[in-house]
């Protein structure tokens, strides 16, 4: 896909979109950011959302600039976590989510779960629902009474680590999908675990080191 001198491939099942990949930019090599998959989350006015993200306390990285067929800009949230908001100035065809092979959830995982839920409340108008669940809280996010995504406040063994949005690819076996991920040349960092009312996750970096999750999810809990 065209994107001003800028390699951009779009990722597709079909004939439906699931996601981008494009090279890492100079800027954020500068930064010190790794290979890492980018959430983006639907705007009215990227630019508004710029101003708002700085006056909530986040740090705006790059933009707003137009980019192909929208208005984008990449920001971090008061406790560190990097995200992007995106405008459509055009129609970008249809996307597929919560099916195997495509996006199936959205995760905040904070070093301070409260400041970062409050910023994105104000930022995109979230409504923040905790549940308990074995050992620890899950707050899920929803935009009206859709859900939207989840957070968690940082592991113990994930100390010292930044705040980060990381994404689950639904998949139709976790097991298979980390063992395919294996003989593909990725690692897998959290071996396949059920999470009891949900499904069964692995945690998974790719040959560059990419973190993403894949999740088996049970049928009433796939996300649309």
């Amino acid at each position: 896909m065209p994107m001003g001198g800028m390699p951009y491939s779009i990722a597709a099942l079909g004939d439906k979109q699931v996601g981008g990949i494009t090279l890492l930019g100079e800027e954020a090599k500068k930064m010190g950011a790794p290979p890492n998959w980018l959430s983006y989350v639907a705007v009215d006015d990227a630019a508004a959302s710029a101003k708002k993200i700085a006056a909530l306390g986040g740090k705006v990285l790059l933009g707003p600039l137009e980019v192909g067929p929208g208005q984008m800009a990449i920001a971090s949230d008061p406790t560190g976590a990097v995200f992007a908001v995106w405008q459509r100035l055009q129609s970008m065809g249809t996307w597929l989510m919560g099916e195997p092979g495509s996006l199936g959830w959205n995760e905040l995982i904070s070093t301070n779960e409260d400041k970062a839920i409050s910023f994105y409340k104000g930022l995109f108008g979230w409504k923040a629902e905790p549940m308990e669940m074995p050992g620890m809280t899950y707050t899920i996010l929803k935009h009206g009474e859709a859900m939207v995504g989840g957070s968690m406040a940082q592991p113990k063994q994930m100390a010292g680590a930044p705040s980060l949005w990381g994404v689950y690819f639904s998949v139709a076996d976790a097991d298979q999908a980390a063992e395919k991920a294996t003989h593909l040349g990725a690692k897998v960092l959290n071996p396949p675990t059920d999470i009891p009312g949900v499904g069964r996750f692995a945690v998974v970096a790719d040959p560059q080191g990419a973190m993403f999750s894949v999740m088996k999810f049970l049928p009433q809990q796939k996300q649309q």
